[in-house]
């Protein structure tokens, strides 16, 4: 039996690796690594799926936004950031043989023609019990309901 579709939101600092950086990587593609937190990585290592649909979030910028999807194109593997001393991701506890992180690939799907700000996403109804909105979420991936997925392409004129 195929397993439903699922929607989630990961969030990056553009600075670090932006919605346009994804653009510009070969096929579109890349590994989205460097998550250090256990939900957000139980969600990639545990639920996420190929085919799951994804909304990329920049936070850590004068005006977070929603920029755009993805999909996932290849589910958890372990995050090899992890091993290497010189990555700012780098954890001595998590080993090749034993790995404590994990990654998925993600495929750009579009770019939005403008950003959706969380300041308007707060003003809709049909988000207001999206994860995002919460009171001191911080997670960095993210579980969205199917509904709040649609009603963010809506919002971007998107499909």
């Amino acid at each position: 039996m195929a397993k439903e579709q699922k929607f989630w939101l990961v969030k990056t600092e553009p600075e670090s690796f932006s919605i346009q950086d994804l653009a510009k990587e070969p096929k579109q593609t890349a590994c989205w690594s460097g998550v250090r937190n256990y939900q957000a990585r139980n969600f990639m290592r545990d639920e996420m799926q190929l085919g799951d649909r994804v909304l990329v979030y920049h936070s850590s910028t004068e005006e977070p936004a929603v920029v755009g999807t993805a999909a996932v194109v290849r589910e958890s593997y372990a995050d090899d950031t992890a091993w290497n001393k010189k990555d700012h991701h780098y954890d001595a506890a998590s080993t090749p043989d034993n790995p404590r992180w994990f990654m998925v690939d993600i495929k750009l799907e579009q770019i939005f023609e403008s950003p959706l700000p969380l300041a308007k996403l707060r003003g809709v109804p049909a988000l207001k019990h999206m994860e995002l909105l919460r009171k001191g979420s911080r997670l960095s991936v993210q579980p969205v309901r199917k509904s709040e997925f649609e009603a963010i392409l809506k919002l971007a004129g998107a499909n």
